[in-house]
């Protein structure tokens, strides 16, 4: 007799292969590692960011209140440095400044986004491991990550960031925040139609 759950899960695997386009047998593979603890949303948003490992991109404001001159007027790159069965780690450079890389985690209930700050000797920042995790399923295209309990105890004004990352294979990835009760907003969209060439690690990476 058919065992009912693995004829779900075939059924599972199936829908997510078809709706990501995915054609290699390692690619079936992932979906069905990933499709085992994440929704099928989730399930999805991750593999399309391990479809850019590897690769780096260059990108731009679009959106940021109050304005800041740091970013507003910066060259931007983002670099899908590594790609983990649980973790997926992407240095965010302005200019020369390799300070950051957004880390994107698998949880029991979903995913979760921290902030790695880094000075240029290696050593973590004073701020640094802040972000927060996934409440809602959201899309294959899209996640919203609410700031948890140590984002708020380490930047309070923080306590209502909602982080976004949206990725579009084939055309965009964004990283946005909005911080709820106020008008603080920022959003920068990378061309993934160019890739760059390869920068260099992160500070703390090498």
């Amino acid at each position: 007799m058919t065992n009912p759950s693995r004829h779900l899960r075939g059924i599972l695997v199936t829908c997510l292969v078809i709706a990501a386009g995915c054609s290699s047998i390692s690619q079936l593979k992932d979906l069905e590692t990933i499709g085992s603890d994440l929704n099928s949303s989730q399930a999805q948003f991750w593999l399309a960011l391990e479809t850019l490992c590897g690769e780096s991109f260059e990108g731009r404001v679009v959106q940021n209140q109050p304005a800041n001159d740091e970013f507003d007027k910066a060259r931007l790159v983002m670099h899908v440095r590594k790609c983990g069965p649980n973790e997926i780690r992407i240095p965010f450079f302005v200019d020369e400044n390799r300070s950051r890389t957004w880390v994107i985690t698998r949880t029991e209930t979903g995913l979760r986004l921290k902030h790695d700050h880094r000075h240029e000797d290696g050593n973590e920042d004073e701020v640094t491991q802040y972000g927060g995790d996934t409440q809602q399923p959201g899309s294959s295209n899209e996640q919203e990550f609410y700031a948890d309990g140590f984002t708020a105890q380490l930047i309070p004004a923080a306590a209502t960031n909602i982080w976004t990352m949206e990725v579009r294979p084939g055309t965009k990835f964004a990283y946005g925040l909005r911080r709820e009760g106020t008008d603080r907003r920022f959003r920068a969209e990378f061309d993934l139609t160019k890739p760059i060439e390869t920068p260099l690690p992160p500070w703390g990476h090498e």
